[in-house]
């Protein structure tokens, strides 16, 4: 179940603007982990040690990487009610994952959680199925909608490497007719 939003939004990550706002944004738990990546999570720890900030180090020490929410649902740590322990911080300010760093500097095999990749799509189990939703943050990706608006690119077609990931190139070729006839239909 696609959320009309995903073909009608405008988005496009500008993270040049953002400075990877949603791996640091407020909140008490990190990013939504499927159980298969909570290994994924531990096994990067010694990878990325090095790249992470004291106060990150410290929390991981205590709780480790992930923890279980007030829902009961697996989520990364994060430092202060804010960062992900997992954020790498560049100069001027830009976060960004040291797992995906790491991944792509060829020091581990895994880019990052899945839900990561998806931001701002979430995904929640119903029953049988898995909605598909747009998170809109406003404060946080006001940014990405201008440029999405500017590139004329919508939410999935921003995440379509995240969203293949996750669902395979047949179901987003799916996706793709699905977005044609829904521009069809209300253009």
């Amino acid at each position: 179940m696609v959320s009309e939003d995903l073909l009608d939004e405008a988005f496009c990550c500008d993270l040049d603007q953002c400075k990877g706002a949603c791996c640091f944004s407020d909140g008490e738990s990190g990013a939504p982990l499927d159980g298969d990546e909570l290994p994924l999570l531990e096994e990067a720890v010694a990878v990325v040690w090095d790249d992470l900030t004291p106060r990150a180090q410290a929390v991981i020490r205590e709780q480790g990487p992930w923890f279980k929410d007030k829902a009961g649902d697996a989520v990364t740590s994060v430092v202060g009610g804010r960062d992900c322990v997992f954020c790498a911080w560049a100069p001027g300010g830009m976060c960004h994952c040291a797992i995906e760093k790491a991944w792509r500097e060829g020091r581990f095999h895994w880019m990052k959680p899945v839900s990561c990749h998806l931001y701002p799509v979430r995904l929640k189990k119903i029953g049988d199925y898995i909605a598909v939703n747009y998170d809109r943050q406003d404060k946080m990706c006001g940014c990405a909608r201008k440029l999405g608006r500017k590139l004329d690119m919508k939410v999935y077609q921003c995440l379509r490497t995240a969203l293949v990931r996750k669902f395979g190139e047949g179901w987003y070729s799916q996706l793709e007719n699905a977005a044609e006839a829904w521009k069809e239909m209300h253009f």
